[in-house]
């Protein structure tokens, strides 16, 4: 990289060198000049230190939020009090008390058939499409796999793995059941062949294997359920079977009652079978619950499948029976339902969504005892919910985890690191206001594992924009997310009746809210949102509720053009569904507020319409002001590509493809509505025909789904410069709007899709008492700077490399009580604390685009580095942030790289190939925030959040929860000397009697092949060398000890209690007969 010494002296400055040149060498490198611009005359200026180096900086993931997409398994602990969720991506969600959340991935990305715990063992078996078994060792912060099965001739079907057992039965499409070791992760040699199982005259294959579970009675009996309606009770001592029972409709799932006397089976007409070990010739009781009793005596007509029955018993009541499914066929618009059965009582609990599985948790572990079920944990495909079944109106218990971030698809995201600490507290405060009522009383169920805040003290807020023009604050400190408040946009406008749409369908024809951008000044908490019907509206934060009307503008926005122009006509690029109709020309004259109605032509009407009469606003964010865009001569509004607010001046910015208009959202009035063309005049650097603003017309909508928050795709830009030049950034600053200016002014940067950088000048009145009265002018600078690609982002340094801040007003309640003079007085904040001694006569400006980024020294304009990021792909994203008090620019690139750059050197700092753009949704929500954080959805219904900060990724292991905590396992009730035979450790060795290789011998090999995992401490000493290496296996070792360790101090404890008892006997005894001789006792 060229250091441009002579330009810097100039400039009258010595920015820091690139590489390792620092110390001098170039002309003038390291020495000090007189400064020449005014201001500082004749004053030494330092080089700027950049104190950022590739050190500080490293990519992870930290923490995932949101519903599991695609949920496909549920398991749970009854012991540790976690849960894990499975998914059709091959990912596992395992979540305990609020704050323990882990997110882990099959390498395989192969669905999630089936999860089981070992319970209160730490550890978890998943069983995936791709019939491979995973042993995954939950005793560290990031589970990792031990072990792994994969099945080569048999496909998985159904695992089921016995409380305290280390023999995992694994069921396969074939009818076969395999037997496998959980602690060496080997394929035993005894199989229960399905010939062998079924009678040897059925001729028929009963089908793959649904259901395993051994008998609550006795651990040597196991029960074998088959598709075609087959259960089998299989003696595993005698191989063979005690027991067959035949069903003429299929199985679906298979629930014991806790003595091991009954079973019942769920069918496929939605009939619940009980059947008894003694009379297995025919169920003892068949119903079917929702089915309608016939008149004439028959069977009741056969509803839908019941897809799972759970069969729960209570010592003091009747036994809970809980199924999915089951409903009745003429009920088509029924919801998808899970049935309680209490006694007589049948409770039908609608859901919102498919249920996906559910599960009922128990006061034990153990399956031979009273089960005592107190809530059931429903799995739906969009969400998860827990039941209290401790009550008679069953009511669901309030869900702690962020798991609705999708409840209307996201659109846009902002992050905010490190924001102005009052923030959580109030937003929680009014949003608390709006919480449902009806919830369980009782604490949360899933309360296992532990967390603790961590050494990351620092406030964030993400915010997420919705399909349904809502928009959701979320507390994201210490990687937890919790909402606190929730914003609806769309209250400003009337509600659309059907037919209606007509005006908003050219232009979107679903979700006309939808939030397309979002704009955020923490610190005078001004907020601002652009609608994908081309609206922006302007909200004020404030304690009090109030009842007034929404002020509204409207701005026609159009290309300019002076003469009738007839082009040629040229092929438009195709894009997805867009209309290709040719570009149509007209003359468009007029002033702004002329309607010219052809026939049916509109013309300055908007899309939507803002309420009229007075509304009641909550407390919270209160609409200020509703800016609307309006059809110009038949062609619909084009929607807003960018957005900037700035407090201190009042003003609000906006852009499209057409132009740019600036509005004063203080005295309400349009300052300024202009044409792109028209922002140059005369320094107008392309020579261009001028175009009508007709392209696509559906384009927009119908990418809206695929297009970027701004206009940043290839797509996008081609078609901008095949018509016109977008509007893709704004910026408000202190600055120097022209070459040579001696002081600092308010200006609005603009940068467009075609890399032109335009300055406008902001003349405020001089004084705060004329800001209500006194117009604010807003003209074109003359300035221009150039760019390779449309321009993302701005940012201005001050002398030293320091950010600047923008001006802001600090916050104070609009509709306060004490109307006072003090407190209606502005207060401004002009600059940030750090320069607010001088900023100084020169400024950095920062600007990146999507294809490089320049630093330009003011006043002078010169281009002092430049760095061409791609050459061969684009930007999505790049922002100016802040990292250990110094600053960096952070860009997200369309190949998947996520790349720093020094500043103002503009040195890379980092540059890894962290995530290839396989959906415009990472694209659309992906942002960068201060200290090293960034965010995207991973998925339509997850957030993501990783780091680029090398100190966050060293202490990311303190901020994570513990999976595991050391809990006593619960002793069984009423062992007697009579259970001890059948269950527990005198089983266990009947067990390993059975399935060890001594008797059964080993496994073929072709069978099933063992592969072993990166989680065990092979992997680790493979993985990591030295003192870390040595630390991470203590620390497992200490884990797997722990509980023995516990066990141990426990039995020494007594030992020693024990020891001092009978020293003090033995005292006393010596005491007693001390002075007595041999012959006296």
């Amino acid at each position: 990289m060229k250091k441009f010494n002579f330009r810097k002296v100039l400039d009258g400055l010595t920015a820091s060198s690139p590489g390792g040149s620092a110390g001098g060498g170039g002309a003038g490198g390291g020495s000090a000049h007189p400064g020449g611009t005014a201001g500082a005359a004749g004053t030494p200026r330092e080089e700027i230190q950049e104190t950022l180096t590739s050190d500080y900086f490293q990519i992870c993931k930290t923490v995932r939020h949101g519903f599991p997409y695609l949920p496909t398994a549920l398991a749970f602990d009854p012991v540790q009090k976690i849960l894990a969720i499975g998914t059709r991506t091959g990912a596992i969600r395992i979540l305990g008390r609020p704050g323990v959340d882990c997110y882990c991935q099959h390498e395989s990305g192969a669905a999630v058939l089936q999860l089981q715990f070992l319970i209160n063992e730490g550890a978890l078996v998943s069983a995936c499409a791709d019939d491979t078994l995973h042993l995954w060792n939950l005793r560290q912060k990031r589970p990792a796999i031990l072990h792994s099965l994969k099945f080569n001739r048999e496909r998985i079907t159904y695992c089921h793995l016995p409380f305290q057992s280390k023999w995992l039965y694994v069921g396969t499409e074939r009818g076969n059941t395999h037997i496998v070791n959980i602690e060496s992760f080997i394929l035993s040699g005894y199989v229960i062949m399905w010939n062998k199982a079924i009678e040897l005259s059925t001729k028929t294959h009963p089908g793959p294997v649904v259901h395993l579970s051994d008998s609550p009675r006795d651990e040597g009996k196991l029960l074998i359920g088959y598709e075609n309606g087959t259960v089998v009770f299989w003696d595993l001592r005698s191989k063979r079977a005690d027991l067959r029972a035949y069903y003429d409709e299929a199985i679906h799932s298979v629930a014991w009652h806790h003595e091991g006397k009954q079973f019942m089976c769920s069918h496929s007409d939605g009939s619940l079978t009980l059947w008894n070990l003694k009379s297995p010739n025919r169920p003892f009781q068949t119903t079917i619950p929702h089915g309608k009793i016939q008149r004439d005596g028959k069977k009741p007509e056969s509803c839908k499948p019941i897809l799972k029955v759970e069969y729960k018993t209570c010592k003091n009541s009747e036994p809970f029976v809980i199924f999915s499914g089951g409903l009745s066929y003429d009920k088509a618009c029924r919801r998808p339902s899970l049935t309680i059965m209490h006694g007589k009582a049948i409770t039908v609990l609608e859901m919102d969504h498919p249920i996906v599985d559910f599960l009922t948790l128990c006061e034990t572990p153990y399956p031979n005892e009273f089960q005592e079920p107190y809530a059931v944990v429903v799995l739906l495909e969009k969400d998860l919910i827990v039941v209290d079944l401790t009550q008679s109106n069953f009511p669901i218990f309030e869900n702690p985890y962020p798991i609705d971030i999708h409840e209307s698809p996201v659109t846009c995201t902002e992050y905010f690191a490190d924001c102005p600490p009052d923030l959580i507290p109030v937003l929680y405060s009014v949003g608390a206001k709006h919480k449902k009522q009806g919830y369980s009383n009782k604490e949360w169920p899933i309360s296992g594992g532990a967390w603790n805040l961590g050494a990351q003290t620092y406030p964030e807020i993400i915010i997420t924009g919705h399909a349904d023009g809502s928009v959701k604050f979320w507390d994201a400190s210490a990687i937890t997310l919790q909402m606190l408040y929730k914003l609806k946009t769309s209250k400003v406008f009337e509600k659309q009746k059907p037919g209606e749409g007509k005006a908003t369908a050219e232009i979107v024809e679903e979700d006309p809210f939808a939030v397309q951008m979002m704009y955020w000044c923490p610190e005078s908490r001004i907020f601002c949102v652009a609608g994908v019907s081309a609206y922006v509206v302007v909200y004020r934060f404030s304690k009090h509720e109030v009842n007034t009307e929404i002020a509204s503008l409207e701005v026609r926005l159009q290309y300019e053009v002076e003469d009738i122009i007839t082009p040629e006509p040229e092929i438009i690029p195709q894009f997805p569904d867009a209309s290709s109709q040719l570009p149509s020309l007209k003359s468009l004259s007029g002033s702004t507020n002329t309607v010219a109605c052809e026939g049916m032509m509109k013309d300055s009407i908007p899309c939507l319409s803002v309420k009229t009469r007075p509304v009641r606003m909550p407390p919270g964010y209160q609409a200020d002001l509703v800016i609307q865009l309006v059809w110009v001569d038949g062609e619909p509004p084009q929607q807003i590509t960018s957005l900037a607010v700035n407090s201190a001046y009042g003003l609000v910015a906006f852009g499209n493809c057409n132009g740019l208009a600036v509005v004063d959202f203080m005295q309400k009035t349009v300052l300024l509505s202009m044409g792109t063309l028209e922002l140059y005049g005369s320094s107008d650097p392309y020579q261009r025909q001028p175009r009508s603003p007709r392209k696509s017309k559906q384009f927009a909508a119908e990418n809206r789904e695929n297009s970027f928050s701004r206009s940043r795709s290839s797509s996008v830009s081609s078609i901008d410069r095949d018509s016109k030049e977008a509007i893709t950034a704004l910026y408000f600053m202190e600055s120097f709007a022209r070459k040579n200016d001696s002081a600092v002014s308010p200006c609005l940067w603009v940068g467009t899709g075609l890399g032109m950088v335009l300055i406008l000048s902001l003349n405020l009145p001089a004084s705060d008492d004329l800001r209500q009265s006194e117009p604010v002018m807003v003209s074109p600078s003359g300035t221009v700077l150039t760019l390779k690609g449309a321009v993302l982002t701005f940012a201005c340094l001050d002398c030293t490399g320091t950010l600047i801040h923008p001006p802001y007003e600090v916050w104070r309640d609009p509709h306060s009580a004490d109307d006072g003079e003090k407190t209606r007085k502005r207060k401004l904040v002009m600059h940030s604390p750090s320069s607010s001694q001088d900023m100084g006569d020169h400024q950095f400006a920062v600007i990146c685009s999507e294809k490089q980024a320049k630093v330009f020294s003011l006043p002078s304009q010169t281009c002092l580095y430049v760095h061409n990021i791609t050459e061969t792909s684009f930007l999505l994203q790049a922002d100016v942030v802040t990292l250990c008090n110094s600053v960096c620019l952070a860009c997200f690139c369309a190949n998947g790289h996520i790349m720093t750059l020094s500043l103002p050197s503009l040195r890379p700092l980092l540059d890894i190939n962290y995530l290839p753009v396989t959906d415009m949704r990472i694209a659309r929500t992906f942002c960068f925030s201060n200290e090293g954080q960034a965010l995207y959805l991973s998925s339509p219904t997850e957030i993501q959040r990783l780091t680029y900060s090398q100190e966050m990724c060293d202490n990311l292991q303190d901020m994570l929860g513990d999976l595991f905590t050391p809990v006593e396992t619960p002793e069984a009730q009423n062992r007697g000397f009579l259970k001890g035979l059948f269950g527990g450790s005198g089983q266990a060795f009947d067990r390993e009697e059975l399935f060890g290789e001594a008797t059964a011998g080993k496994a073929s090999r072709s069978l099933a092949q063992h592969i072993p995992g990166s989680g065990g401490i092979e992997g680790v000493r493979g993985a990591a060398g030295g003192v870390i290496g040595d630390l991470t296996r203590a620390r497992i070792a200490l884990d797997e000890r722990g509980q023995k360790l516990g066990e141990l101090d426990e039995r020494t404890a007594s030992m020693m209690a024990s020891a001092e008892a009978f020293s003090k006997h033995a005292h006393e005894v010596m005491l007693k007969y001390k002075d007595k001789k041999w012959y006296q006792f």
